[in-house]
């Protein structure tokens, strides 16, 4: 079943085994079991821990396709894939993605969106980021 499945895959992420968690993920879809967002969360995560930031990518845009909705933690898991594969173009662009959607930044997400920056070089993006969060904060 579904809450099976997403245990093995999230444990898959834990232990770094990103190609398993991509195996039964895909498994599942072919064998048209319910792919969740905390299917997806969990996949995505795995692909970030694994440095493999591009297929992280893939899996949103799979998310998205298949009309599931994305949470704060799907984004923050998207953001901190990007940020394992240094792509912090594509990291604002899911983190800029929460502005046209109900889902809220969190504490994390700002945090890995600004470190995602940092170390892209992009200090004054970085900056800026700072700024929003105070101000979500103040509201």
């Amino acid at each position: 079943n579904t809450i099976s499945l997403d245990a093995a895959i999230s444990a898959c992420e834990k232990c770094g085994e990103w190609e398993s968690a991509l195996r039964l993920f895909n498994a599942m879809a072919l064998r048209e079991v319910e792919l969740s967002t905390i299917t997806f969360n969990a996949a995505i995560s795995a692909c970030g821990v694994g440095g493999k930031w591009e297929k992280a990518g893939q899996l949103f845009d799979v998310m998205a396709r298949n009309e599931v909705q994305a949470d704060t933690i799907t984004f923050n898991a998207g953001i901190g894939a990007c940020e394992e594969g240094g792509d912090w173009e594509r990291a604002l662009q899911l983190f800029n993605l929460m502005d046209r959607t109900t889902v809220e930044r969190s504490t994390i997400t700002f945090n890995s969106a600004m470190s995602v920056c940092e170390k892209g070089g992009e200090w004054e993006q970085a900056l800026q980021l700072l700024s929003e969060m105070a101000l979500q904060n103040a509201e």
